[in-house]
This record gives structure tokens, sequence and C-alpha cells, in this order.
């Protein structure tokens, strides 16, 4: 009898070696030393093995790319005026599909053009080796960048699978939504002016700052009688005079302030009535920022950006549904691709304010379809 020890210590026979040679003139891509192994069978089994592995992984590649997008009219908040959307894009591909993100840097977050797209880079080789959405909550922090690569895995995989993105985020329909329309921050003639452009839309948001705060919401209100406001202070308001503009909100008939004061420095709203519902923005970013605003806040307006993503925001709505917050889904100044994904969240929130892509001079191609202030769903092309 042959022992195993022998049989595995047998030089090969020269039939077994033709044909493993055959193999490999037919696989150039086997490294060098599995030709340098043909004399061990053991090593060209481990070999081999290795390379049915790295042939099944998926290989990915990634292209950054830096856009702007001329606005219609400048856009003037509390803390300056942009006349432009400076977004990245962040693709992925795999064979022939391709997977897009986009996402808005924000200087009040200490982000920039340049350190998004460093922070995307950072994770080059990680989506080229196949990392997936819950990996990367670990290797990204939450921001801009992640949002951008969150959101080109979730159309990859729609792209892959044939599975609409809202079905794996457990949305059964996408249906249209009426979003907030802004009218920027002016004197009281300004916005008054911009205003009646717009008094047919339902709802408008409206920038204000810290001075004039009265005047500026009567000339809006007188302009568009029929519109519901939303206020949006971005935390330009200040504590002594907190109660006197919470007051003149309610009298205009406002539906909602945004983010009166600055985050972190916003207790005496625990202690002062709320005549509008009060909704924070910068104060909220994750789920883990929501026990502290409550009883703070009545609300939360949760934007990719800030989440980091649609697969961290779907939990940050559960979480703010759940602690009995209203929801409000907005977005920085952007395209209809960084909007896209958004439309998936914002399907049953209480108010929707996503109309980044109505504000530009010209949309990217192809884009949303609006019908007024009605936001179609996105097309496959777009996005999910």
């Amino acid at each position: 009898m042959i022992s195993a020890e022998r049989v595995a210590r047998r030089p090969p026979k020269p039939d077994d070696v033709c044909a493993e040679r055959h193999y490999i003139a037919r696989c150039p891509a086997l490294s060098t030393a599995m030709e340098a192994a043909f004399r061990f069978p053991a090593g060209i089994i481990r070999a081999m093995a290795g390379f049915r592995f790295a042939a099944r992984r998926p290989m990915r590649s990634l292209d950054i790319r830096s856009e702007r997008f001329p606005l219609a009219r400048a856009f003037t908040i509390s803390r300056g005026s942009k006349t432009e959307a400076e977004v990245i894009v962040c693709t992925i591909r795999e064979g022939g599909h391709a997977g897009r993100g986009e996402c808005v840097p924000y200087a009040r977050y200490g982000e920039t053009m340049a350190s998004v797209r460093s922070v995307i880079e950072a994770v080059r080789d990680r989506i080229a080796n196949g990392i997936d959405r819950q990996a990367l909550l670990g290797a990204m922090p939450a921001g801009a960048a992640r949002n951008a690569v969150d959101c080109a895995l979730w159309d990859l995989e729609a792209k892959l699978s044939g599975r609409p993105a809202h079905l794996t985020a457990g949305e059964p329909a996408m249906g249209p939504l009426t979003t907030a329309v802004t009218i920027s921050l002016g004197s009281p003639e300004e916005m008054a002016e911009e205003a009646r452009t717009r008094a047919d839309r339902p709802l408008l948001k409206v920038k204000l700052g810290a001075g004039d705060v009265t005047e500026r919401l009567r000339a809006v209100a007188g302009a568009a009688p029929d519109s519901r406001l939303i206020v949006d202070a971005n935390e330009g308001w200040l504590e002594a005079d907190i109660e006197a503009n919470l007051a003149a909100a309610a009298q205009c008939g406002a539906v909602l302030i945004e983010q009166p004061l600055p985050a972190g420095k916003d207790a005496i709203l625990r202690k002062i009535p709320h005549p509008v519902p009060v909704c924070a923005d910068e104060s909220v970013h994750l789920a883990g920022d929501l026990p502290k605003l409550k009883g703070l806040y009545d609300a939360v307006n949760i934007k990719l950006d800030k989440a980091g993503g649609l697969t961290t925001a779907l939990e940050l709505r559960r979480r703010a549904r759940s602690l009995g917050f209203g929801v409000m889904i907005g977005s920085m100044v952007g395209t209809s691709l960084g909007v896209a994904p958004a439309l998936v969240l914002a399907q049953g929130a209480d108010f929707v304010d996503l109309d980044g892509p109505l504000l530009l001079a010209a949309d990217r191609s192809p884009g949303l379809v609006h019908d007024g202030s009605v936001i179609l769903p996105p097309e496959p092309a777009l996005w999910g």
C-alpha cells in the first residue's frame, strides 16, 4: 500500500504538468508565482484558489468631478450670498454600470471643495475593492464626502440588481412631493417683489436675519397671501429678540421656524412658548443628536449632506419619528442629482424643502421633472 505521505511527495506525471501548463496558457492573469510552483501541486491549488477568489471580487473604478452651476439669481441668507452652486459628483463603475452621487461642500461645517475631494480620494482603494454602504459608515466621517459616495453606492446597487433604490430603502412606492420655494434675504421691498413672482407657490421659505424681522415677514405675507410660510433664520436671531420674533412669525401665519438661534446657544428655547413649531437644522446631523434636542425643538430638518448619506439619514428619520419630532427634508443648493435620493427620504415628510434645482439658471440633464412646486419621482437614468 502507498502511504498518503508518499503520494503527496510523488513528482507530478508529465501529463499532469502539461494539463496545468495548458490551463495557464489560457489564463494569462495567473501570476508568475504559479509558474514557479509547477513542481509543487499543493502550491498550485492554493494559488488557483486565490485566483478564483480575485476573479469573483467586484473591481470598481471611482471618478470624482467638481462642477459649478450658475444660479438664476443671487441666493442670500444670514451668513452671506452665493451666485453659483458648487458640487462634487462621485461616480462608481462596475462592469457596464455606473452609480452617481452628488454633494455640496458647506463652509459652515468646515468643508471646502478641496477637502471633500480629499476625503473621497482617501477611500478610493476601498471602493475599488467593493466596500458596501454599511462598511462605509466606519470608513468615512459623516458629511458631504460620505454622502456623495453613499448615494453613488445606492445608485450602483439599483443598477446592478434592477431593484429600485426606494424599495431597498423600505419605501413601497414613490409619489410626487410639493417643495417649498425659497425667498432670499433682502430688503422688505426686494423680498416682497420676489414673493409676488412666486405667489402661486403653495409653500414659501423665507430667509431672515437679525434685523427688520417683522417688516420683512409682513412684506412677504402681503405679497403672497395664499402661500404658507416657513421662516428660516439660519442661526441669525438674537436671544434678546427671540420671543418677539416668534410672535411676529405667528402673526404672519408662519407654519414653521427653522434654527432661529446658533446651534449650542439655543437653551432658551426650552424656557419659552413656541407659538409656531421650531425646527432644528444646524443643530441636528445624526440620530445621536436627537435626545439633547427634546424640549428645545419640535421638528428636525434632515439633509443628506449633514447626515453623510441616505443610509444614515433613513435611520435619523426613523429615530426622529420615534421621539415625536416632526420631520422636514431639506438639501443644500445643488442639482437634481443631489435631490433625487432625498426624494426617497422625503416620502411622508411633514415638510419638503428640495428646491435647489429650481434655483439654478439651468439644471443638469437628465434632471427631475417639476410641475410648479411639485417634484415627480426621479427616472432611473438620473438616479436610483
